[in-house]
């Protein structure tokens, strides 16, 4: 497995259930800042019998993924919503309340 997209998943997870990061908030953690799509390939492909939780990393915005990468953007919806998640009226991610504070790390 790639090096960088080993620590992608160290990160991953990490993230607690209630909360979300961004694929660019992980890439600068890992101290590449311009690496977010490389981010969001490496959550593309996160092989399963890691259990990770990629259903907490979200674009800036807050939105949910393309229907591709869990079947349906409604999926992911509904699993974020299970842990707590809450949504704005424009259907994204209330991101004040659930941005995970990756300083803690």
């Amino acid at each position: 497995m790639n090096g960088f997209f080993s620590r992608v998943y160290e990160i991953v997870a990490q993230i607690p259930k209630g909360k979300v990061a961004t694929y660019s908030q992980i890439a600068l953690l890992l101290g590449e800042p311009r690496s977010a799509r490389i981010v969001g390939w490496a959550m593309r492909v996160a092989p399963e019998h890691l259990n990770l939780p990629c259903h907490r990393v979200v674009n800036k915005l807050g939105e949910m993924s393309p229907d591709y990468v869990f079947g349906s953007s409604k999926i992911q919806k509904a699993m974020l919503i299970s842990e707590g998640i809450t949504f704005k009226a424009n259907g994204c991610i209330d991101m004040k309340k659930h941005l995970w504070n990756l300083l803690k790390l």
